[in-house]
Order: C-alpha cells, then structure tokens, then sequence
C-alpha cells in the first residue's frame, strides 16, 4: 500500500483541541482516511488571574520556568512579558518538548533545556541540568490541575517548588452519542487520545456502553494505555512521538480490524 493510501478508509476519531487537531485530521485525510474532529479537552483561560498574577512576581528570583505544555506558554508569556517588561535575566527555561520549545521562542526565549528522546516529564526529569536543584526556586507553569511528579521529583531533590497556573482545561462534550452512531454505521475504527485527562473522559462517557470494545484507541504515550488496558479495550501506543508516528500506529488498524 503507498503512503498515499496509507489510512484507506479508515475512520478515525480525533479527540485532541480544536486548534490542536487540525494538522493531524489533515494528515488523516491526505493518506486516504476520515477524520473524525471529537475534542474531548477544551482550553479556556481562566476565571480569575489574581493568584496567577501573584506567581509572577517570584519570577525575578526564580531559577527554572518549566512550561508543560504549548498552552501554557501561550497564556503566560504575555503576561510575563507585559509585568517584567523584559524576560527576567535570571530565568533559565525548560520545556516539555519541541513544540513548547518552539512556541516560547516566539516571545524570545532562544535558551530552552527540553528532553532529547520522549517528551514527558520523566524524560525530562533525567537530565542532568534538573538533577542538582537544591536550594533553587522552580516555577511549574501548567493549567489548572494535572500530575503532581514533576513538583514531587524536584522537592524531593531539595528544590522550593510551585505552580503557576495559567489556564484550564474543559470537557466540551456532553456525551458520546456521535461516536456511539458512528460505530453503529460502520464508520469508526480507531480513536486518537494523547492525554491521559481525555482518557479519563472518553472512558467515564462511554462507561455503560459496549461499543468502545469494538474500537482500537491509539495512544501517544504507554501511561495513557494503562487504564484501557487494565478494562480490556484494544490499544496500540505509538513508538514516537509526533503525528507521523501517529500515523503508523493509526495504520495498524487495518490489521485489528474485527
């Protein structure tokens, strides 16, 4: 089969933001397979930004700004930059992955440690830069909630640890009736989830249903296939990340085809 043909009539449903899915759905549909766009996670700003507000002003004797994701230097970049004026000299910058990297270089961070093979916390974790942290003040900028191991991993290192919170995330669907119809016509082979909070919804709306067994869930990351796994639903992980690597994990539907 070419590349071109690489998804042939496949139908894949796409759970990732909005504005996030959109590449992906399109390269879906250039190898010859239907997207199907089912956001499962919605960001928003915040209600409130006084708490966030009060975080900004530690920056200037803050060591490390850890940004989590692309989002979160969305939504605090600029008003870092609107209340320092310029980015504080003493601040070094970590991220997630190359993606965050690339979207803080858009407001002049040229200097970003990220981590070198999966681009999760425990990878970034384990570089050297983050070992020795004793006495340094760490800013985790994130959304609203999420894993608490990287702040555990750094205070149990000796680090003065604390969050700055710049958004939230949502579940803009009420249930999973789309989906659900979807399945019934013949027309939905593969789910793509790339966080573990959009898991925990789909798994949560599709909870008194059978279908889900049906459907292969294709996952970026071996944490987000531990709870399916354990309920006996079809995953496959894709062994990198990215969307080309998506893409061959998508593609190995047509092999677990009921």
């Amino acid at each position: 089969m070419s590349s071109d043909h690489l998804l042939q009539d496949l139908y894949i449903a796409v759970t990732r933001p909005v504005e996030q899915a959109q590449s992906l759905c399109q390269l879906i549909f250039k190898h010859g397979g239907h997207a199907i766009p089912f956001p499962l996670i919605a960001i928003s700003a915040l209600e409130d930004y006084q708490l966030f507000e009060q975080q900004l002003t530690r920056l200037e004797t803050t060591d490390w700004a850890i940004f989590i994701s692309s989002n979160a230097v969305e939504f605090a970049m600029p008003r870092i930059l609107k209340k320092h004026g310029k980015l504080p000299e003493n601040l070094k910058f970590a991220a997630i992955g190359h993606q965050t990297a690339s979207t803080l270089t858009r407001y002049g961070v040229h200097e970003v440690l990220i981590p070198r093979t999966r681009f999760d916390s425990e990878t970034l974790l384990a570089l050297s830069e983050l070992q020795d942290v004793v006495g340094q003040t760490i800013a985790i900028v994130r959304g609203k909630g999420g894993r608490e191991l990287m702040a555990d991993t750094l205070k149990s290192r000796g680090a003065h640890v604390y969050f700055a919170e710049c958004y939230r995330r949502i579940n803009p669907q009420k249930n999973v009736d789309l989906l659900n119809a979807q399945w019934r016509l013949n027309q939905l082979d593969a789910i793509i989830v790339t966080s573990s909070e959009a898991m925990r919804h789909l798994l949560q709306m599709a909870e008194k249903t059978q279908w889900l067994r049906h459907v292969t869930l294709c996952v970026n990351h071996e944490r987000i296939a531990e709870q399916p796994r354990q309920l006996g639903l079809k995953v496959l992980v894709a062994d990198a990340p990215g969307d080309e690597a998506m893409l061959q994990c998508i593609s190995q539907c047509i092999k677990h085809r009921d």
